[in-house]
């Protein structure tokens, strides 16, 4: 649709040039991150990189790739988690305007930190978008009932197992979906 083609590459542009900027100047992103990983650095997986400088690069990095595999409508969804998941550990660095006490950076802060919100939910909008196509769920439903109808067509002869058969793998991708969605 071209709403869609519309809107994702005007909800990347900011990663696109976020991430560009961070690599061109990464120190004061930098300043703004140590503080929040010295805190969580003891609850850090070993994997986790705790060095800022690398930490704020991979993010930049990550803004940059995501942005442009939603701005160019190349896994949308995916790219979308992506920014979404980039964004807020961002937004807490950034803009803690709950520690400032004078009025005026708290509001420019807390300005900053509404409009990411309102960039997350959008986001959210995207990672969710099917683009009109049934949900995973739905079709993993639909499956299973087509696989049990053909089951329960073969083994008809046999009393009750058709409808074994049915029910169990019924129950089988209900709790599977339930499961992902979870």
């Amino acid at each position: 649709m071209l709403i869609r083609r519309l809107a994702r590459p005007l909800l990347a542009a900011i990663f696109i040039k976020g991430g560009v900027d961070t690599l061109l100047n990464p120190e004061p992103r930098v300043q703004k991150a140590t503080p929040l990983l010295e805190k969580a650095a003891p609850s850090l997986p070993d994997q986790v990189p705790s060095e800022p400088h690398q930490l704020v690069r991979i993010d930049a990095g990550v803004k940059i790739g995501a942005g442009v595999l939603l701005a160019v409508n190349k896994f949308p969804r995916l790219a979308s988690l992506a920014l979404a998941g980039t964004l807020v550990p961002t937004t807490v660095a950034g803009h803690p305007f709950w520690e400032k006490s004078d009025p005026a950076e708290k509001a420019a802060d807390q300005q900053q930190f509404l409009k990411n919100l309102s960039i997350l939910g959008g986001l959210i909008l995207a990672a969710v978008d099917t683009e009109g196509k049934p949900s995973l769920g739905w079709r993993g439903r639909r499956a299973a009932r087509k696989i049990a109808e053909k089951t329960s067509d073969l083994t008809d002869q046999t009393e009750g197992t058709g409808d074994k058969v049915r029910q169990t793998l019924t129950d089988s991708v209900d709790v599977a979906i339930g499961k992902f969605a979870a």
